[in-house]
């Protein structure tokens, strides 16, 4: 897909979708923990145990009184709770260490928090700092290569073919809008091919075509 195509793309899914994260969130910190605790588990369950853990502990130094033992059971129904939970207490331990328990509004400092990936970190920082990124989850991987935007061969190419095609000020929008797609018509199972938004501009539906 050429760059005219892709800047339609993201035209057309601007009309449809919201550019705002679903995850439910006050401060760049809770955006954080949201975000790890995202992982193959959908925002609706993460809105509803962040809930609670934030009303009692949505602050670093909050956080850190709890054991893993004690966070897992807050964050169990997210699954993968024991990797969840130590991730989150060991990137919550950097930030009160290493930056004054401010979570870093740059790239480069957000992936040296122990426990936090490059998808994470870009999540943060373009929603919570207004930073240009293109986070890279499952959704926009399996919709870029789908509708041709990207090559599918992995995450961070298909991240760096985005940010190639994709103007700059709408990265951050662009990675919601995928997203959303994803969910709503281009699904791993079943996509509904008919009723998406950008069926004709669809790589892949032209050529089965």
């Amino acid at each position: 897909m050429n760059k005219t195509k892709a800047k339609r793309v993201v035209e057309i899914l601007s009309e449809v979708f919201s550019d705002k994260p679903a995850l439910k969130f006050e401060t760049p910190y809770q955006l954080l923990v949201a975000v790890i605790l995202s992982a193959q588990c959908t925002d609706e369950r993460v809105n509803k145990v962040t809930e609670k853990l934030f009303a009692l502990y949505g602050e670093p130094e909050k956080m850190l009184t709890l054991k893993a033992e004690e966070l897992e059971k807050y964050i169990f129904s997210c699954g993968l709770y024991k990797t969840k939970a130590e991730h989150i207490l060991s990137a919550t331990k950097d930030i009160e260490e290493k930056f004054g328990g401010n979570v870093p509004d740059n790239l480069a400092d957000l992936q040296t928090l122990s426990g936090v990936g490059r998808k994470t970190a870009n999540v943060v920082y373009s929603v919570a700092f207004k930073g240009d990124a293109i986070a890279v989850d499952t959704h926009v991987f399996r919709v870029s290569y789908r509708i041709g935007l990207a090559s599918g061969e992995n995450v961070l190419k298909t991240e760096k073919e985005l940010m190639e095609l994709i103007d700059k000020k709408d990265w951050s929008k662009a990675h919601h809008y995928l997203i959303y797609l994803g969910r709503s018509f281009c699904s791993a199972k079943k996509p509904d091919c008919e009723n998406c938004p950008i069926k004709e501009l669809c790589e892949k539906r032209i050529k089965r075509k």
